[in-house]
């Protein structure tokens, strides 16, 4: 997987060098580039950096308004060190003004701009030396200088300053190292087949791994903090951290790599036909440049610099932005991400967090084409997208007034949805599908913030075009819906049921009402609800628009009396007590449906219990009514005609408002007898109703009732004397019929408490034997002898209580109560002048007048007790 990451660009020609010299090693300093050869000849270059839009030798295809960078050098000076070995190494230390100079084994230090060599600085026997990555001494003006010593087994470790070299420390190595890096205490060491790291504050060593005795030249590169990068077996590059530890995955390389360089994210190495480019990150071959006769690369305070025998090249690198945008125009998603994240350290803060932020836009977009919806929807997620950027995507589901315009440049390259799936419906559906789930996700979170009426109205949209259950529970909860295009889609779509709801939502009732009443009608047709009358009807119920209950109220009641009535059954206490729904208003206004006014009326009086004599005398009347009504019909439903005369009969027995007289003449003529007995018993009129039940009806069961519902809460004497009546009625035609004198036997064995057994027994006939009166005797023996004990035991209850006050009484008189000249009345708070004075169980003591008084402490104990004390 190839991105161009870096440019080769030509920074010395070989013209600036004469005829067969080589170069041999280099090193660059800002813009001091210094050579060294193999005549022991040290070239100082000026390195001039230039921007061009124009790059020379770019085809018209490459060309572009971006910047191209080129390189020129100057020759600054030149410096003969008067020997015939090559030059090994060259290091600079820009804050000393220094080059340090490897040839023949002894290093020289140069003054870096004249190159002239600094008197007794020489430092001899070296085989090889590195700079100190990150010096342990602090001092900003002294460089640490770390070499391995060609004579004996040893590396040095030197602190080179502007005025002197110095030895700080030598520590032995276990064999003779021929490359080192060094980073704080920590040296990274090859060996003769072998790496090692060595802390040489400690001296402890940490073996790495092998490597082939055959390789031309071992590789150790620091690359970061403790971590180097080494040259290993197999054409592998090794990372490995200083505890011997690898926290990345090994590079491929080839079998012969000559040099490797670091340019953050990348790692770079040098064969001898190619340069090959990898990422630290996943450790993935990006780039291969063509490079014959290579003999260095190295990397200088970020710029890479590559070098033949008799050129030198600079590797530029493309801006990461750059880079990062061609992967995903290639789709290379997870490199491209991987990329960002790796550039986090080179980029500041903001800058990065914007950047990045887009970056997972793109990517979310990219992996949105593929149908990676989980992927693309987590992208969209941590990188705040603006969701309307998605949403535009979908032709018509932003509302109609959105000012929103997409960012430039843009995310993506496509249009809308359409150019994306090219026309295949079953990918817009899967598309449709995902936006629905995602947009139903957000709706409620920071996501949406500041879009809510895009959100919703899209989700609406969504909704209605599937189907979708969920579109009633968007529009009943809160939403931002956009009123007349949403209204329009729904419509467009049939879903009108759904379109009265954004109408209530929006507090226009009448328009929802006026589309929900013609669906009833049967003008539009909407299945969404099959029980759309009821749900009108709750609708009106709990709608507080007085005007618009009542322009419904005939419809609602032509269209069914029992479940219309509820507009006004089921309203709240408080509207109820409104003159618009107060119950006068109501009755009158359902005189013209008589269901519906018994129903309401049936409201007032049982349910709410409405104690007016009107409305109980109505309800009465239009039972009675409804009655003779039921009995008229030419195959009446006895059944019904029952329940309703139970119905009348329980309102009768129950309510004590109604008008009895009209309710007597209301039913005179009829054959409602049961009713016109209760009435009579209303009137007090016991002798007439259980004429009727006893002698017309010989309803004996009926009587029984009558006498117990009128007994209810009335005294004994009372009672007993209604049983006795009803008794007596049964006696005198017992001589007649037999079926009497069974009723009469059942009531006293049935209700022995509710008779004076002496009087009852008076009026009993002689030749009635005890067994057949077992029963009642026994009842009205266990209710005397009952009644005789209770009074026994209150008798006793009271003498003890009697007993205990005596007790309290006699302990109170035996302690001595003392009271001198500072103890005062508990309620006036004066002195007593005289020794008599009331004590309560508290303690307290109060004069005799005080204690009469209505307003004393409610903490004084009551029964108090008069004392005279001294």
């Amino acid at each position: 997987m190839s991105v161009q990451a870096f440019r080769l660009v030509c920074a010395s020609e070989r013209e600036q060098l004469p005829l067969g010299i080589n170069i041999e090693c280099l090193e660059c300093s800002g813009h001091d580039l210094y050579l060294g050869t193999n005549d022991c000849v040290i070239y100082h270059l000026l390195l001039v950096e230039q921007q061009l839009s124009e790059p020379m030798g770019l085809s018209l295809a490459q060309q572009t308004d971006q910047l191209y960078t080129s390189f020129t050098t100057t020759l600054q000076g030149q410096r003969q060190l008067g020997l015939k070995k090559p030059i090994c190494e060259l290091r600079a230390a820009s804050a000393l003004s220094r080059l340090l100079v490897l040839c023949d084994n002894t290093i020289s230090i140069l003054c870096s701009e004249s190159l002239e060599p600094l008197p007794g600085s020489k430092i001899r026997g070296v085989l090889t030396f590195t700079l100190n990555e990150n010096p342990v001494n602090g001092d900003p003006f002294c460089v640490e200088l770390c070499l391995i010593s060609s004579k004996k087994r040893t590396v040095q470790i030197f602190s080179v300053g502007q005025e002197r070299v110095q030895l700080i420390r030598e520590v032995a190595t276990p064999e003779q190292a021929c490359v080192v890096a060094a980073d704080g205490h920590y040296l990274c060491l090859a060996l003769s087949s072998r790496y090692i790291t060595l802390n040489y504050n400690t001296g402890h060593c940490q073996d790495l791994f092998p490597y082939p005795s055959d390789q031309k030249k071992p590789i150790v590169k620091w690359i970061s903090r403790q971590e180097f990068l080494l040259a290993g077996p197999s054409g592998l590059g090794m990372f490995a951290t200083v505890a011997g530890i690898t926290q990345r995955a090994p590079v491929r390389w080839s079998d012969n790599v000559l040099g490797a360089a670091i340019s953050f994210p990348y790692v770079l190495a040098l064969d001898e036909e190619f340069i090959t480019v990898h990422s630290i990150l996943d450790q993935q071959k990006k780039q291969t440049l063509p490079f014959k006769e290579g003999v260095i690369l190295q990397d200088f305070e970020g710029r890479v610099i590559v070098a033949s025998c008799n050129a030198v090249y600079v590797l530029i690198p493309l801006p990461l932005e750059k880079q990062i945008q061609d992967l995903l125009s290639s789709q290379r998603v997870d490199e491209a991400l991987m990329l960002a994240k790796g550039a986090r350290r080179n980029i500041p803060k903001e800058k990065f967090q914007v950047m990045y932020r887009r970056i997972l836009q793109q990517a979310g977009f990219i992996q949105f084409a593929k149908l990676q919806f989980l992927e693309a929807k987590e992208l969209f997620r941590s990188s705040q997208l603006d969701i309307r950027e998605l949403i535009s995507l979908y032709p018509l589901m932003l509302p109609s007034s959105s000012p929103f315009i997409r960012t430039h440049p843009p995310l993506h390259e496509y249009a809308d949805l359409n150019q994306l799936t090219r026309g295949d419906q079953e990918k817009v559906t899967k598309c449709k599908r995902f936006l629905m789930s995602y947009l139903s996700e957000i709706r409620s979170t920071e996501v949406a913030n500041g879009y809510q009426e895009d959100v919703d109205t899209a989700l609406l949209k969504l909704y209605a075009e599937a189907d979708h259950e969920s579109l009633l529970d968007l529009l009943v909860s809160e939403n931002a819906c956009e009123l007349s295009d949403s209204a329009s889609w729904l419509e467009k779509h049939k879903k009108y049921f759904a379109l009265g709801l954004l109408y209530h939502y929006n507090k226009q009732d009448a328009a929802a009402l006026q589309i929900w009443v013609k669906i009833i009608n049967g003008d539009l047709e909407d299945s969404t609800r099959p029980d759309l009358f009821e749900y009108v009807v709750d609708f009106l119920t709990f709608s507080r628009d007085q005007h618009l209950v009542w322009q419904y109220a005939d419809w609602v009641l032509q269209k069914s009396e029992q479940v219309g009535v509820r507009i006004f059954t089921k309203r709240s206490p408080e509207e109820n007590t409104q003159n618009g729904f107060c119950p006068e208003k109501i009755v009158s206004y359902l005189c013209k449906y008589h269901k519906a006014l018994l129903i309401f009326l049936e409201h007032l009086v049982l349910e709410k219990m409405l104690q007016k004599e009107k409305y109980h005398t109505h309800l009465a009347v239009l039972y009675v009514e409804e009655v003779q009504h039921l009995k008229a019909m030419d195959s009446p439903d006895l059944e019904q005609i029952e329940m309703q005369r139970g119905r009348l009969q329980e309102l009768l027995r129950q309510s004590d408002l109604y008008r009895v007289l009209l309710l007597i003449d209301k039913i005179k003529g009829t054959d409602l007898d049961m009713e016109r007995a209760i009435l009579h018993g209303k009137l007090e009129e016991h002798g007439q109703a259980l004429d009727i039940l006893v002698h017309h009806l010989k309803n004996f069961a009926a009587a029984e009732n009558y006498c117990v519902w009128n007994s209810e809460g009335r005294n004994a004497p009372y009672r007993q004397h209604l049983f006795q009546l009803l008794l007596s009625s049964y006696l005198t035609l017992a001589s007649h019929d037999n079926s009497f004198l069974v009723a009469a036997v059942d009531l006293l064995n049935n209700h022995p408490a509710e008779f004076d057994a002496v009087n009852a027994l008076r009026l009993l006939p002689e030749n009635w034997s005890v067994q057949l009166l077992s029963s009642f005797l026994a009842g009205a023996m266990r209710e005397h002898v009952h009644a005789l004990r209770m009074s026994q035991i209150a008798i006793c209850l009271a003498k003890a209580e009697n007993v205990i006050y005596k007790q309290e009484k006699l302990n109170l008189r035996e302690k001595p109560i003392v009271l001198t000249d500072k103890k005062y009345c508990s309620v006036c708070r004066n002195p007593f002048q005289e020794p008599v004075f009331v004590r309560y169980p508290s303690g307290q003591i109060v004069h005799t007048h005080c204690a009469t008084k209505s307003h004393v402490n409610s903490s004084i104990g009551a029964h108090p007790k008069s004392n005279k004390q001294t």
